[in-house]
């Protein structure tokens, strides 16, 4: 009984401390984090090397990028997640703006 209580509670603390995870840091060492943009100019310097959509979201995994054709709501978002991008002919991104 004791054994089986004693993994229970393992687990739960693993389960627990998982989601802690806050994903590591990026090239220029800034912290990834889960929430909008803190930074516009770590962030601008980002869009100026065209990244495309998978690079942006692994990057960037809080704000929500709003590629065309995309559906969403018409909530005013004040804390920069959510990314309208402006895209070139071979889908990176080259621009954009927040909503």
């Amino acid at each position: 009984m004791r054994t089986r209580l004693l993994a229970l509670t393992v687990l739960g603390m693993a389960v627990a401390l998982a989601g802690c995870h806050h994903g590591g840091a990026r090239p220029d060492g800034t912290r990834v984090d889960k929430g909008g943009v803190t930074n516009v100019a770590s962030f601008e310097s980002f869009i100026a090397t065209h990244p495309t959509a998978a690079q942006f979201k692994a990057l960037y995994p809080g704000v929500q990028l709003m590629l065309p054709g995309t559906i969403s709501t018409m909530e005013i978002r004040y804390d920069n997640s959510r990314f309208f991008p402006e895209l070139d002919k071979d889908g990176r991104i080259v621009g954009g703006d927040f909503h």
